[in-house]
């Protein structure tokens, strides 16, 4: 006799079946992938936030911003997923597919990969 992960309580039908209903097995997936600590949290939401930023500024793919607006919106410049050296020496720092290269004058040009 198998049990629900989440409940404990007796599963009926598919042999391979590993909850009871969906809603234990939301309720047990949920508590799986939850952020483990408020600093891993609080990183995610900053990097969200960072996300939806450069989205709303880049609905085109690329266009060029000032450093002003990026902070008047809220955006973190310590948060971002990764650094792109290019070899004719632009840096680009992107969170996941958005990104953004530092430009003279406290400009800033965004750019989005194509995935």
């Amino acid at each position: 006799m198998k049990t629900c992960l989440e409940c404990g309580e007796k599963i009926i039908g598919r042999e391979d079946k590993k909850f009871c209903s969906d809603g234990c097995r939301n309720a047990y997936n949920n508590k799986i992938n939850k952020d483990s600590t408020n600093y891993m949290r609080n990183i995610n939401n900053k990097l969200r936030k960072n996300y939806r930023i450069l989205s709303e500024l880049n609905v085109d793919g690329k266009s060029k911003t000032t450093r002003a607006k990026l902070i008047s919106k809220g955006f973190d410049f310590d948060y971002f997923t990764n650094i792109l050296n290019t070899k004719t020496g632009n840096t680009y720092y992107f969170l996941y597919d958005q990104g953004y290269m530092v430009l003279d004058n406290d400009y800033y040009m965004l750019v989005k990969k194509d995935i």
